[in-house]
């Protein structure tokens, strides 16, 4: 049976038993979920739904879901299951149905559906733990008699394999595994399910949530009972294909056979070769995956997750002997075999190929140097009979070459060495603070969040309104008081709650006796909270009129608006490659990341500004509405980086320009813009980039100060009215200064040179009275930085036009600077200016290099320059004797 024939056949089951099928979710978990950094359980995007926090579209859902798990990345390819990219079948119900459906309905599918034999399906339970105080999970056992299979076949496990745990705390319950038993070729008779053997292969788990386990370890029942079910796609697809591996499945092979077609190895010659095919497959799917859904390849987060196991495969591909450029082949593929059923694949081909390519070309202009020095590292090692190499130098090929610190631990290990985790951690702690400058992040809000949530689930969900009106008499659903301030709860709300990169509304709740100022709002779900201060006594029981700051919310929206209107110019003018990365949007600015590897022109951010001003000139309605997501999607809408949507979704339209999916609050017309100005152009992180820009009345401030600015500049050069003209005749006038003063400066050192020629001494090689080198060592009085002193060593050597030794020392105020230069005759008597720096470099306190003909230094102390000059002439002296 084929994957998709696989997919149809669950999906179809469960439909047919009233279960809402839902799309797979991205592999970017909602903002809302900081937990992880990628999809990594089929259970994940419905976290809210188990927690009460929002209520599920159906009570019955089933789909499969994309997940992507970098645990047990050191096992892909040794292994005939592990993956990085995988499939969940899965079924789910919330307070619906429980063990009596979801146990036969499993055994109905694995027999009929999938026509596997019941003779062969082995199935564990949880045989209990006296520590939670639970016996064996005896109604899970009855209905698996009743469905027929025999209590031998039955395995009671404990809790570390039977009993599922969402964390230390919260819902929580015993589960109950599929397996199947492979035969006596896989291993011994006596082999059981939940043996760390290949005999029995798990296939499917049954979640039964039935508690909430407190931090005292006690369990309370939940109010609601629920199942979660996870059948990973892969295994399935092996089993029904009878194939011994996940990687001979025709969602894989495909890759297989294209890194035997360009390697021109075999798959079946084991060992390293498929170890390294297995890693190839598995990693460029996963990488394809990953892109499709917005990462983009950095050094940071997710992004460090896809760089990771792309700069993995390209180091496999080498030991296959791949020649560059090759992954891009690989995503193709992909795309050929998955694009069918993630249609995002096919949309977003373009960026896929882009980012592979260039990770491609960037790792492999490093990787060579950096296999080489990794190589001299373990040959070093093994010489020195250690088992470890430094951290300095595991950092070295992490910053200098590019290897991820992960791969670099995975290839030592390979040769039995190890890296000081804590000496690299402690290195890379300093790089980071480099970067920050010694800036510093909050902690503590953790405490808070969880209130906010626990105070807005105890009361009614409020109803928003703010898309239509700014001011509404309400009433309060909750209120709860602590030092000064309060949090709210509206009946009804004209407040935008902070999402989606917009900034929460400010305003004012007043009543009859008392006013107070909203501080924030805070987003819970579909639901939401204010902070308020109060001036005067809140009386739960009072009308209150609730009002948004108008002029505040437009600014806001006008910055919004103008969001789109950027995002869309970009990827007019860059390519469709731009996927936004995160926003910012205040009533004062507003700030757009977006995936891009370089810096913009000038001429391309001139080309944005004025494209966004066009459309805003052009007056071009702005509509909103809302619609199912298939529906969005159709339309060719973007959904966005990080962002969770249901299935019933609102679509902002800028008419002509942009299609988004956003629940942000826009202007009915971009004329209400008013004017976009970019303040600034920047990198984010790794392949993102950061513009700042400004619109409306702020643009407006920014350009008369601008003006003004101007007027002065203007001013100062005689000429406020034609500052340009001005400007131009004094850089005329300056660079015919320059000229004169590059001119003074040349024949200072020329003069200078003159007279160290003069001084110059011969000495004699060897016993020779005949063969002499002239040798000129001194300290310079007219340079003054390091150009200037090697030029003035090049006119000393010109103008000697013999063989020579130069070595001119340079104070340059705080610092020192030396310069070598060497003849070709004199460097084949042995003499070598680079050995002559880093002789005396080390004098004035610092260090360089360079060529036997020449060579230079730096220092901090330039008193010691004499000294330092003194032993280049014995060094030169002794050289030639």
């Amino acid at each position: 049976m084929k994957a998709a024939e696989i997919r149809q056949t669950y999906l179809s089951f469960f439909a047919q038993r009233e279960h809402k099928i839902v799309p797979s979710a991205s592999l970017v978990p909602s903002v809302h979920d900081p937990s992880v950094l990628l999809t990594t359980a089929g259970m994940q995007p419905f976290k809210p739904y188990f927690l009460g926090r929002e209520k599920p579209p159906a009570p019955r859902l089933a789909d499969v879901q994309k997940c992507f798990r970098t645990t047990d990345i050191e096992e892909v390819g040794n292994t005939a299951r592990h993956l990085t990219f995988f499939e969940m079948l899965g079924n789910w119900s919330f307070g619906d149905y429980f063990k009596e459906e979801s146990i036969p309905w499993g055994w109905q599918l694995s027999t009929e559906g999938f026509g596997m034999d019941p003779e062969r399906i082995w199935v564990t339970v949880f045989g209990g733990d006296e520590e939670l105080g639970l016996g064996p999970d005896e109604e899970a056992i009855e209905v698996w008699r009743r469905v027929g299979v025999p209590d031998e076949r039955i395995v009671h496990l404990g809790r570390e394999d039977n009993f599922w745990q969402g964390g230390p705390i919260g819902p929580c319950g015993p589960c109950s595994e599929l397996y199947l038993d492979r035969g006596p070729g896989f291993g011994a008779d006596d082999e059981r399910p939940g043996d760390d053997t290949d005999r029995f292969l798990e296939f499917w788990n049954h979640v039964f949530m039935t508690y909430d386990l407190g931090a005292d370890g006690s369990l309370t029942p939940l109010p609601m009972r629920n199942i979660d079910t996870g059948m990973g796609l892969d295994r399935m697809a092996a089993i029904l294909q009878d194939v011994p591996s996940v990687y001979e499945t025709d969602l894989i092979r495909p890759l297989i056979d294209l890194a035997e077609e360009m390697s021109g190895r075999s798959y079946d010659e084991g060992g390293a070769v498929t170890r390294a095919m297995r890693i190839v497959a598995d990693h460029s799917r996963g990488s394809a995956f990953l892109i499709a859904d917005g990462v983009v390849p950095s050094n940071e987060d997710r992004g460090y997750i896809l760089r990771r196991i792309m700069r993995r495969a390209i180091q496999q591909g080498r030991t296959l002997g791949l020649e560059a450029p090759w992954l891009g082949r690989f995503a193709e593929r992909t795309i050929e075999i998955m694009g069918e059923t993630y249609p995002e694949l096919v949309a977003e081909g373009e960026t896929i190929a882009r980012w592979v390519g260039d990770e491609e070309e960037s790792f492999g202009r490093t990787l060579e140097r950096g296999s080489e020095l990794l190589e001299r590292l373990v040959t070093e090692a093994k010489e020195s009979e250690t088992s470890w190499i430094e951290a300095a130098d595991a950092f070295e090929l992490h910053d200098t070459y590019g290897f991820p610190y992960d791969l670099t631990k995975e290839l030592l290990a390979e040769q039995g060495l190890s890296v000081d985790d804590g000496g690299f951690e402690e290195l890379m702690e300093e790089q980071r603070q480099r970067s920050r400058g010694g800036s510093a992040t909050a902690h503590g809000s953790e405490g808070r969040h969880e209130r906010v949530l626990a105070f807005a689930a105890a009361a009614p969900p409020t109803n928003f309104v703010g898309y239509e009106m700014l001011r509404s008499t309400t009433g309060l659903a909750a209120v709860e008081r602590e030092n000064g301030r309060a949090l709210v709860k509206l009946e009804q709300s004209p407040f935008y709650a902070e999402g989606g990169g917009q900034v929460a509304d400010s305003g004012t709740l007043s009543w009859e006796g008392g006013e107070a100022r909203v501080i924030d709002v805070y987003r819970v779900g579909e639901d939401q909270a204010l902070e308020v201060e109060p001036s005067g006594e809140l009386d739960p029981s009072a009308a209150v009129v609730a009002e948004v700051d108008r002029e505040t919310r437009h600014a806001t929206m006008r910055n919004h608006t103008a969001t789109h209107l950027l995002h869309a110019a970009l990827r007019e003018r860059l390519g469709t490659h731009v996927r936004q990365a995160g926003s910012a949007v205040r009533p004062d600015k507003l700030r757009f990341d977006f995936t891009h590897g370089q810096g913009l022109s000038p001429e391309d951010l001139r080309a944005v500004e004025d494209r966004v001003n066009e459309w805003i000139k052009a007056s071009r309605p702005v509509r909103w509405i809302e619609m199912g997501r298939d529906e969005a999607e159709r339309l060719g809408a973007m959904a966005l980086f990080g962002e969770k949507y249901g299935e019933w979704v609102r679509v902002v339209e800028v008419d002509g320009v942009s299609r988004e999916l956003c629940g942000g609050t826009h202007v009915a017309n971009t004329a209400e813009i008013g004017i976009f100005k970019i303040a600034s152009e920047g990198s984010s992180a790794a392949n993102v980039r950061r513009i700042e820009a400004l619109s409306g009345p702020a643009a407006i401030d920014w350009f008369r100060e601008r003006e003004q600015r101007l007027h002065e500049v203007g001013e100062l050069l005689g000429s406020p009215q034609d500052p340009l003209s001005a400007a131009r005749h004094a850089t005329e006038r300056l660079r015919e200064a320059g000229a004169g003063a590059r001119k003074a400066q040349s024949e200072e050192l020329s003069a200078e040179a003159e007279k160290m020629v003069d001084r110059a001494a011969d000495v004699a090689i060897g016993d020779s009275d005949d063969e002499v080198v002239a040798l000129v060592g001194a300290k310079a009085a007219t340079a003054a930085e390091p150009k200037q002193l090697l030029d003035l060593a090049n006119r000393v050597q010109s103008k000697l036009g013999r063989s020579s030794v130069v070595v001119l020392g340079g104070d340059f105020g705080e610092k020192a600077g030396l310069v070598a230069l060497v003849s070709k005759d004199a460097v084949e008597r042995g003499v070598s200016a680079a050995s002559i720096i880093r002789e005396i470099a080390p004098i004035v306190g610092g260090g360089g290099g360079g060529r036997d003909d020449m060579a230079q230094a730096g220092g901090k102390d330039a008193s010691k320059l004499e000294e330092a000059l003194a032993a280049a002439k014995a060094m030169v002296e002794g050289a030639l004797v």
